[in-house]
């Protein structure tokens, strides 16, 4: 199940995530263009 909805600051790739997705995208960036990511681009749903 998905809490978070993450919003590339870069290209835009709306993406619901849960918590280990999340996790990996703040250590790794954007998994559609690797854009480094903070906090404030992740939406609690």
């Amino acid at each position: 199940m998905s809490e978070y909805e993450f919003t590339c600051p870069d290209c835009g790739q709306q993406i619901e995530v849960n918590p280990p997705v999340r996790e990996a995208t703040l250590s790794h960036g954007c998994p559609v263009c690797g854009a480094s990511v903070s906090q404030e681009h992740f939406a609690k749903q």
